[in-house]
């Protein structure tokens, strides 16, 4: 042994990184399951997706454990993913030749597409992530201890049977305008005593702080029913819960053929990636070593991106066209 021993900084950070690819391969099963319920089980209207995501939702300490969990895994393998794709020599394309071109190999060609799909999920991690966790990110309110989900989505006529069915409420300006006119107004009620109008003897303790309490309740209602001006065409579906609320957010999202088309993409990307991942960290970490054992991995990473991708295309196509259009 020599004195300069230490594991190469790259080495590690390989190994990281193949790690956290594994883990966001993980996920990846989870969430196309998840959404897939919104889809197969057709004529449910999508409950086991949302007994899931209200699951989920329900988990202690949520936000840590987006952070922890998937923020962190995502950053640190998408930098070194930036990193690799940069470092590397494409060769499964023909050249001019004054590069390398071995486009008979099909591993060459596997290699090629990991690298493609990364820049496809670089983008695409970002715009799910912005649209789904901040651009239709339901807002809430709680009324008299019950909570309120709110999205704003395009009207068509299944949402009037669907909101029969999944316990959604439908406003449309109108009814909006309605709520605000019935709202009371909070500045000027917090301007008066509430015991003035009561013999101190016979005001219930803690009276007035109840009805200040349900003042600003409904003016938080109103707020996050006003939160976005709705747009010609727009409606605002208001739920009981988390779950139904996204729901709807993922019928609307696959209602538009162009958001179908961006995503089976997406979807067809990440599963080919994660997969073909997989198939490479068993290389790497020496859990398929032999030719044979190899050959028998391949086949089960390519069966198992094959399920994982119809689920989530299910999702895609089945979700507003086939479950739930009505």
């Amino acid at each position: 042994m020599t004195g300069n021993s230490s594991v190469p900084k790259a080495f590690f950070w390989r190994r990281i990184h193949s790690l956290t690819g594994i883990w966001l391969v993980i996920f990846l099963l989870e969430h196309l399951l998840t959404n897939s319920q919104a889809a197969l089980w057709i004529g449910d209207d999508g409950s086991g997706f949302v007994r899931m995501v209200n699951l989920i939702h329900n988990l202690p300490y949520l936000q840590v454990i987006e952070v922890g969990l998937l923020g962190v895994p995502i950053v640190i393998h998408g930098i070194w993913g930036i990193q690799y794709i940069r470092e590397a020599s494409i060769n499964s394309f023909k050249t001019d030749g004054s590069r390398p071109s071995l486009p008979m190999y099909k591993r060459n060609k596997a290699y090629t597409w990991q690298r493609i799909t990364s820049w496809v999920l670089l983008f695409g991690i970002i715009a799910h992530v912005a649209q789904m966790r901040f651009i239709n990110q339901p807002t809430s309110a709680v009324v008299d201890g019950n909570h309120y989900y709110m999205v704003r989505v395009g009207f068509d006529e299944g949402l009037y049977t669907l909101s029969k069915r999944l316990d959604f409420n439908i406003y449309n300006q109108e009814a909006v305008e309605v709520e605000k006119k019935m709202a009371p107004d909070i500045k000027e009620s917090f301007g008066k005593s509430w015991l003035a109008f009561f013999d101190f003897r016979d005001v219930p303790e803690g009276y007035e702080l109840l009805e200040r309490q349900k003042l600003r309740e409904k003016d938080q209602f109103i707020k996050a029913l006003t939160a976005k001006p709705l747009t010609d065409g727009e409606v605002i579906a208001v739920s009981h819960d988390f779950a139904t609320a996204m729901l709807l957010v993922v019928r609307e999202t696959f209602k538009w053929p162009l958001m179908m088309v961006l995503y089976t993409i997406f979807v067809l990307s990440a599963c080919f990636h994660a997969f073909n991942g997989l198939w490479t960290f068993l290389i790497t970490w020496g859990v398929s070593l032999t030719e044979r054992s190899q050959k028998m991995m391949r086949g089960l990473a390519n069966t198992l991106m094959i399920v994982v991708a119809f689920l989530g295309l299910a999702a895609i196509w089945g979700t507003y066209w086939v479950n739930l259009r009505f």
